[in-house]
């Protein structure tokens, strides 16, 4: 197996969950955001779908991502309390296996750097078919902790789903 840290991170999508965002306004840079950490760790992200806090679409781009082949479905957003916030939910019925150590190191590393919305996130981390998908609190400072933590991890399970010699 190659070393993760330097081999080609693979391809990436990014579903930002918010209802704010599918009626016009702006997402505070949090697409951009997660674009650019991807991109700087050697992803090719294949686009941003802004997606309303709805479980059939949820689930509609989720399976968008698997589907398509991507390595990395990361989702921005629709984590926390509020009756609203079903991206975990719908995350747990799409998903064939649970990776709760990378959730829980995620977790941890929010409430490490004092990042409230990261602390008190729901979200999972999974995988479906050859796809990781994690779920990511919508703030600023929870995209960058959460992903600072996320992508090593990332990268070591997307050679492992990748390895043909992993059955």
């Amino acid at each position: 197996m190659t070393n993760p840290a330097t081999s080609p991170a693979g391809r990436a999508l990014i579903v930002s969950i918010s209802d704010d965002l599918v009626h016009g306004q702006d997402d505070g840079g949090a697409a951009a955001l997660v674009t650019e950490l991807l991109t700087e760790a050697g992803f090719v992200v294949d686009g941003a779908l802004a997606v309303p806090s709805e479980a059939v679409d949820i689930r509609s781009a989720l399976n968008t991502g698997v589907i398509g082949g991507v390595d990395l479905l990361v989702t921005v957003g629709g984590t926390g309390v509020t009756p609203r916030d079903v991206t975990p939910d719908v995350t747990d019925e799409v998903i064939d296996r649970k990776l709760p150590g990378i959730t829980e190191a995620v977790r941890w590393s929010g409430m490490t750097a004092g990042v409230v919305d990261a602390v008190v996130s729901r979200g999972v981390v999974g995988v479906s078919g050859s796809t990781l998908i994690a779920n990511i609190a919508g703030s600023r400072a929870a995209i960058r902790d959460g992903l600072a933590t996320l992508i090593p991890l990332a990268r070591y399970v997307i050679e492992e789903l990748s390895d043909p010699a992993v059955e």
